[in-house]
Order: structure tokens, then C-alpha cells, then sequence
């Protein structure tokens, strides 16, 4: 990747997104947005409203990324961590807001 390029980069993401833990539906959408950060996978974040929220709990696991802002956590039963969110992400990544992103291995 060139150098040049921003370290981090937003692109609509088309393809439909299902994400399953357990055999369970959690989401389910076609308006997700990906991701593409430098030395990353790319992530899809989906909105919450094609997220069942009420499957989730908050988690008290906090991060913070330089680039993105703090990202809070959501577990799923006995999975903790399953996801994240930046629910006030830093300037230039606004659009992450109100979205979250599950961890490659629980999602189709």
C-alpha cells in the first residue's frame, strides 16, 4: 500500500453481512460499511438497527484507538467481547457512530 494513502479508509460494503454465534441470527444486513485499516483485516460495521442490540450486553472492556477514538465492548451469553463500537468516534471517522463490529470467527 502506498504510503501516501490514509491509514485508514471508509467504503460501502454491499454484500450481505450475517452474523451467528451459537446458531443464534444477531445480525443481519446489507448496509454495513467496511473498514481498511493499515496491517488490519478489514472489518464490516454494521448499523444497529440490523443488529438484535437486546442479545447483547455491554461489557466493561473500554479501548482506545488513536485513530478511531474509545471503543466500548458487547458479549453474547457466555461470549465475552464479541463486538465493539465507537459510540463518539474521533473527526473523520464519524460515520462509525451508532455501528458495530464483531470479531472474525463469530460472524458468516
Amino acid at each position: 500500500m502506498d504510503s501516501t494513502e490514509p491509514r485508514i479508509t471508509l467504503h460501502p460494503h454491499s454484500r450481505r453481512v450475517r452474523v451467528t454465534i451459537d446458531g443464534t441470527l444477531i445480525a443481519d444486513t446489507t448496509r454495513a460499511i467496511e473498514l481498511r485499516e493499515r496491517g488490519y483485516p478489514p472489518r464490516q460495521y454494521l448499523p444497529h438497527d440490523d443488529i438484535q442490540m437486546e442479545l447483547l450486553t455491554p461489557s466493561e472492556t473500554v479501548t482506545h484507538c488513536p485513530f478511531k477514538g474509545d471503543a466500548v465492548y458487547f458479549s453474547y451469553g457466555e461470549h465475552q467481547d464479541v463486538a465493539w463500537s465507537y459510540q463518539q468516534p474521533l473527526e473523520g471517522m464519524e460515520e462509525l457512530a451508532g455501528r458495530l463490529a464483531f470479531y472474525k470467527g463469530v460472524s458468516e
